[in-house]
């Protein structure tokens, strides 16, 4: 037992990820001091202005970028894919709301006959959220979309397609809802 809680340790302390099942760096995202060494160290590139708050979820780090005022709110689940072209870019200014997730692979499911978690996955894509953006509570982002600059994607969207920029889009699956105008 005593060498599994070492070798517990050991994961927890190199693991390419942040969330509430690592409680050895978990701890640090309470604390903005703590919070942005461990992030500048874990992500790909994390701005001094971005937050990463306890609750949140990222895996792998390194394959994730972070802009200036970005914040990860709880429950947000950010999952980059191991390969290198895949990968989370969160530009500059982009809104969140609690409970966002984030995929830039799946599972494959091609053969029926056997069970999906034998099946491996699919090559990752890109996921990319433009500066500027807006993502409502709980919406989902699949692998592949780009989510336009000044976008918003409405609380409980699907988006399984681009989004193009300075538009509002809401749904399941996320369609265009009309495009935004300066109010005069």
């Amino acid at each position: 037992m005593l060498r599994e809680l070492f070798r517990r340790i050991h994961f927890w302390n190199s693991a390419d990820r942040i969330g509430p099942d690592i409680p050895t760096t978990h701890w640090r995202l309470f604390f903005k001091s703590t919070m942005l060494k461990l992030c500048k160290k874990r992500f790909k590139h994390f701005d001094e202005s971005a937050e990463f708050r306890p609750g949140a979820y990222a895996t792998p780090c390194s394959n994730i970028s972070l802009g200036k005022n970005v914040i990860i709110r709880p429950e947000t689940m950010l999952f980059a894919g191991d390969e290198e072209n895949a990968g989370i870019i969160i530009e500059d200014d982009v809104m969140m709301g609690s409970g966002v997730h984030i995929y830039c692979t799946t599972h494959c499911f091609n053969n029926p006959d056997a069970p999906i978690i034998n099946q491996g996955f699919y090559p990752s894509k890109p996921v990319v959220l433009k500066k500027g953006c807006w993502l409502g509570a709980n919406c989902i982002i699949l692998p592949g979309v780009t989510v336009g600059e000044n976008s918003v994607v409405g609380a409980g969207s699907i988006v399984t397609k681009d989004v193009p920029s300075k538009v509002l889009a809401a749904g399941n699956p996320a369609k265009v809802i009309r495009a935004l105008h300066k109010n005069i």
